[in-house]
């Protein structure tokens, strides 16, 4: 009985409604090799839904096949020449197992004798199979560059929008429910001094619905949101931002206000808190650096984040990984042990904290004050312009003119100290939750996002190594005195009393 192996291929829904399904093409490759007195021992299939590296992974797999098989095949099926292969480089593919293996190359449907004319014809046909794929491909991008002069969105619009059909074109309206939420969630950011964090949390409080299959809002979609220029009219095509015709939803002075006040922040969705520099290995030195490791179980696909040194791979290093978990552990037990019950010495060490922070404000008071001062000599400016103008000093289009630039420019330095407000509120915020951390708000840590943990770290250790799974900080002055104990047992009558080195007179 001969053998074949065979290929059947399907790369739209128009080939298959046109009638070369895969079982079109499975059952009349069945057919022939059946009427040949022979059958299919390998059957290769490539369906519509295929990637471009799953076709070519599927191509390549008959390929080696074919090659290692050679001596006990009979010949390759194929429903078509087009069918066969998309493109002139994977037909040459097909001829060479032809010439230099004896195999076969078979068109049911399209037969062609092993001659000359009968190959020449096969090659024509597959250079029309090529020109019609790479025409296919000139004509999309032509679609989608038409598309997006026009302003419309090549795929699917963004949250707050929906696509539609209309007068047979596909079009972009906007969702009333999706969009209010869009424009509050603006809001909250812009006006309302609220972090990322607070946003979130504020429309999840007031009821408001993500999506149907999904009713609380995601950290990295409302991101997301805030830095999506299509809300203020545009549209995003290989990597540039085009004007749009839907309509916006933001207007341009919010746009600016809440770029400014993100002030280009990252979103990190699978951070490693803990990779990046942080710790050192204890053993050679070298950076500690994280992994995410997926695991498969009865409940699903877990995640798991581990942390080794670079050097973990070498031979005399030791095999050693620690999980996230583990180390997070040992970080909350450091911040348990800072917790000082004695509230003279809560307002000491507040004391301390406030007056190391107080050089880093400085900058801070100095731009704020040279900012206030321009905002002062703009005021001034339009006072005397408007005088001016009631004197008739200038006409009317000067007048508007130099007012639309001072307002401008005013405008501005509203918003640059609104922004200089904010980093200096969440600095002083940040100086008061590191040490309120260690003493009442310790689910502050656990709850935090990655850039709120890493700026803790830094400010609390000035460095750190991993010994083993062991985590070995170096605090930073004055957490150090906080870690290390401020409290000793070796006073009189059994009571814990405070250091007297550690803490002013008045606190003893």
């Amino acid at each position: 009985m001969k053998q074949f192996a065979a290929l059947a291929r399907v790369s739209s829904r128009e080939q298959e409604r046109e009638g070369f399904s895969l079982e079109v093409q499975e059952d009349a490759l069945k057919r022939y090799a059946t009427q040949a007195g022979g059958e299919i021992v390998k059957f290769f299939k490539i369906a519509e839904t295929a990637s471009k590296g799953d076709e070519r992974k599927t191509f390549r797999e008959l390929i080696a096949y074919a090659k290692k098989n050679a001596f006990a095949l009979d010949g390759l099926l194929f429903y078509k020449v087009d069918r066969a292969s998309r493109n002139l480089f994977d037909y040459v593919e097909l001829e060479r197992l032809e010439s230099e293996y004896d195999l076969p190359f078979i068109s049911v449907s399209q037969p062609t004798e092993s001659t000359p004319a009968g190959r020449m014809m096969r090659r024509t046909l597959a250079n029309m199979a090529s020109f019609y794929t790479e025409q296919q491909s000139v004509d999309v991008r032509e679609g989608l560059n038409r598309r997006v002069q026009e302003g419309w969105f090549v795929g699917l619009a963004p949250y707050g929008y929906r696509n539609l059909r209309k007068d047979g074109r596909g079009v972009v309206e906007v969702d009333p429910e999706a969009a209010a939420n869009v424009k509050r969630i603006f809001h909250l950011y812009a006006y309302e001094h609220l972090t990322l964090d607070g946003v979130v949390e504020r429309v999840n409080a007031e009821g408001r619905v993500w999506r149907k299959s999904q009713s609380q809002f995601p950290r990295s979609s409302v991101h997301n949101i805030l830095k999506d220029r299509a809300y203020i009219g545009e549209l995003l095509y290989q990597g540039e931002w085009y004007p749009g015709k839907h309509e916006p939803l933001i207007d341009r002075a919010t746009w600016d206000r809440v770029q400014a006040l993100l002030g280009g922040h990252v979103y990190h969705a699978q951070s490693l808190t803990y990779a990046g520099q942080l710790i050192a290995c204890g053993h050679c030195g070298h950076p500690i650096t994280g992994e995410l490791v997926r695991k498969k179980t009865k409940d699903g696909i877990r995640h798991h984040v581990y942390y080794r040194c670079t050097y973990y791979n070498r031979k005399d290093h030791p095999r050693v990984r620690v999980r996230e978990a583990d180390i997070e552990s040992q970080v909350v037990a450091i911040f348990d042990k800072m917790k000082v019950e004695d509230e003279s010495v809560r307002d000491w060490f507040r004391m301390v904290l406030a007056s190391q922070t107080r050089d880093a404000q400085a900058d801070s008071r100095a731009q704020r004050a040279e900012l206030t001062r321009q905002e002062t000599l703009i005021i001034q400016q339009q006072d005397r312009l408007l005088n001016m103008r009631l004197s008739d000093d200038i006409d009317q289009e000067v007048f508007a003119r130099k007012h639309t630039e001072m307002r401008d420019r005013l405008a501005s330095i509203k918003l640059q100290l609104d922004v200089l407000d904010r980093s200096h509120d969440e600095t002083a915020e940040l100086a008061a939750k590191v040490f309120e951390l260690s003493q009442t708000l310790r689910n502050q840590w656990l709850i935090a996002d990655y850039a709120a943990k890493r700026r803790l770290l830094e400010i609390v250790f000035l460095n750190c190594r991993l010994d083993g799974v062991t985590l070995v900080p170096e605090m930073r002055k004055p957490f150090d005195v906080l870690a290390e104990g401020l409290l000793v047992s070796s006073s009189r009558d059994d009571r814990i009393r405070t250091c007297d080195f550690l803490l002013p007179k008045q606190a003893l």
